[in-house]
């Protein structure tokens, strides 16, 4: 299963922190920390695999990539294999720079619920739903035209209600 989902900047500022297992903001936080502490002390040429076991309890890994200015992380237990959490974070990323036209930081920052639309699309509850990043910009269109319609008729009806008012 997987139990974290952590996008943050190389100066340690969390840009998406999603855990699947409760956790209180205090230890979130904590577990942030700890997460880009363990990375930021590691080489640059050193694997992108790290036995999470201090960090999150006995059995956990994590994995990460490095892109630009962010680092992408997945925690996960054993039950998980370490090649396909890193095929994962390569999906995550490839679907990112397909909505955004190549991610970057800003993007994440100013598209946050598109970005955790995203994600819920390819991971929910610590599983996974999908791996192709062409279904899941299909799911995430389709999403977006359901959310601008049911706008458009929130805004139609509170313009009707207004005008039998008067």
């Amino acid at each position: 299963m997987i139990r974290s989902v952590m996008v943050m900047n190389t100066q340690g500022k969390p840009r998406l922190a999603k855990f699947y297992d409760f956790q209180p903001v205090e230890r979130q936080q904590e577990l942030i920390r700890s997460v880009f502490g363990a990375l930021s002390s590691r080489a640059e040429n050193a694997s992108n695999f790290i036995e999470a076991d201090l960090i999150f309890g006995p059995g956990t890994r994590l994995v990460y990539k490095h892109y630009a200015t962010l680092y992408f992380v997945l925690i996960f237990d054993s039950s998980e294999n370490e090649l396909a959490m890193l095929d994962l974070i390569q999906v995550f990323v490839e679907t990112l720079d397909k909505c955004f036209k190549n991610v970057c930081e800003l993007d994440i920052f100013y598209n946050y619920s598109k970005m955790h639309t995203i994600l819920d699309e390819i991971i929910f509850g610590g599983q996974v739903l999908e791996t192709s990043s062409t279904e899941v910009i299909k799911a995430v269109e389709e999403i977006s035209k359901l959310e601008t319609a049911s706008n458009a008729i929130t805004l139609v009806s509170k313009s009707v209600s207004s005008w039998r008012s008067r």
